[in-house]
């Protein structure tokens, strides 16, 4: 393993060549960390951990089953919005996009927190460039 203060080059996923992003040389960028390493070593303050928010909200959006799950609250609520219960239908859709809010403003803790359970969770996130880990 590449010691800390040793330059080390990334190869990035082959995805991120079609954006225009190329290989750079970073010392603090970790090359590979398993996710035992990255288990044991975040709580004890071995890493810092950066987030593209972009790329989370639809990775936890996707993962969570968000419009399978809301698609059918919304149509419910407009359902009994349409046959007379405007109070319960509205209640029912207001609902469906506070919870749609609350997992898009929370994507990254999410992600974080999912990363740190699963470990093909956290290998696609370090893959795709949504979860980047670097030596403190």
């Amino acid at each position: 393993m590449a010691g800390r203060h040793e330059p080390v080059t990334l190869v990035p996923h082959p995805a991120r060549f079609a954006s225009g992003m190329t290989p750079t040389t970073d010392p603090d960028l970790a090359p590979y960390v398993s996710h035992q390493e990255f288990r044991t070593g975040l709580p004890a303050g071995h890493f810092r951990v950066i987030i593209n928010r972009k790329l989370a909200r639809g990775y936890v959006s996707q993962r969570l089953w968000m419009l399978p799950v809301l698609l059918p609250v919304f149509g419910a609520g407009l359902a009994l919005a349409l046959s007379g219960y405007t109070w319960a239908g509205g209640l029912l859709v207001a609902l469906g996009v506070v919870v749609n809010r609350a997992v898009v403003w929370g994507a990254g803790k999410i992600l974080l927190h999912l990363a740190l359970k699963d470990p093909a969770t956290y290998d696609f996130a370090t893959q795709h460039a949504i979860l980047e880990v670097r030596r403190v």
